[in-house]
């Protein structure tokens, strides 16, 4: 089994809660590729990440996180700017996001950085999300992208709250387009789906994906579970019936779980076995979402055995 390099986003989420009828913010580590990177090597994974981290002491908690968490960190370079702040509100146990600080320390990755013969030797490659909105890790992550050797694993992770304009919407879409157009998988949200194509039939937006040249797309539907398109046919997958207290981290969680399946056992042949990798990433997800959200929602093993038996 080789192993995963992610790249992209590392910052701290400030969770709303509600004590004793006062609303208060839990602080908890967080960004998409970080959150994947925690759920891959959860799932017994070896995986690196590749950021920035702030020097302050929020940097330092991510850090040593990631390092308890078993991800190699090796792709790390630290930066002399405060820790960008997600305030995560709510509507149900779906979560909004409203980022602070500038510049943003997730993305001040350099190609220069990047170790170009680990990316190279990685079985997986991922990146997207919001990190790709700036430079230079949009550079960063061309640079990573264009080197052959891994699978290439792709998710916009859409935040609308960043996009302030049909301008800035019409821009994303491009951008995610060109990683899109040379990935073995895409991952999406079904929000994301409406955002970057005004289109709510995932089928419609997985089948538009595929025609730009992607290997396999996954969208995922929240509660509807997961809609699975390749060249070779296309199928809706239900979710696990769960009670869910907060979504934070669930669309990550289906990502590594993806990641994880990639890893031990390549690239699927057919639909059928990108079926049977959504299935156990949509388990995955659902037991996250029975958690409070973020990388620290990520299972073991042990904990999908002990929640849904034998996958």
């Amino acid at each position: 089994m080789g192993y995963a390099m992610v790249m992209g986003e590392a910052l701290i989420d400030l969770l709303e809660a509600d004590l004793d009828g006062e609303r208060i913010y839990r602080q908890a580590i967080g960004g998409a590729p970080l959150n994947v990177a925690v759920g891959v090597a959860r799932l017994g994974g070896d995986v690196r990440f590749a950021g920035t981290l702030s020097t302050d002491v929020l940097g330092d908690r991510m850090a040593a996180f990631l390092r308890a968490a078993g991800v190699d960190g090796r792709g790390v370079r630290r930066v002399a700017v405060p820790t960008t702040l997600a305030v995560t509100t709510f509507e149900g146990a779906e979560p909004t996001f409203t980022f602070y600080g500038e510049p943003p320390s997730y993305a001040l990755l350099t190609p220069a950085d990047l170790d170009l013969p680990a990316i190279a030797g990685a079985a997986v490659l991922y990146t997207g999300s919001i990190s790709l909105l700036r430079e230079p890790f949009l550079a960063a992550a061309r640079a990573a992208w264009s080197t052959a050797g891994p699978l290439r694993v792709f998710d916009p992770n859409v935040r609308p709250t960043l996009l302030p304009d049909t301008a800035a919407v019409d821009a994303l879409r491009d951008l995610t387009e060109e990683f899109f157009a040379t990935a073995d998988l895409v991952k999406l949200s079904s929000a994301d789906a409406v955002t970057l194509y005004g289109e709510h039939d995932p089928a419609v937006a997985a089948a538009h994906i595929l025609t730009l040249g992607a290997g396999a797309v996954v969208v995922t539907c929240g509660s509807r579970g997961a809609h699975v398109a390749t060249r070779d046919g296309a199928t809706d997958i239900p979710a696990p019936l769960v009670e869910a207290v907060d979504a934070t981290g669930a669309g990550d969680s289906v990502m590594a779980a993806l990641i994880s399946r990639l890893l031990t056992g390549g690239r699927p042949t057919g639909p059928a076995a990108w079926t049977g990798h959504v299935r156990f990433a949509l388990s995955v997800a659902g037991l996250v979402c029975e958690r409070q959200g973020g990388a620290t929602a990520m299972p073991t093993p042990a904990d999908l055995l002990a929640r849904w038996g034998d996958l």
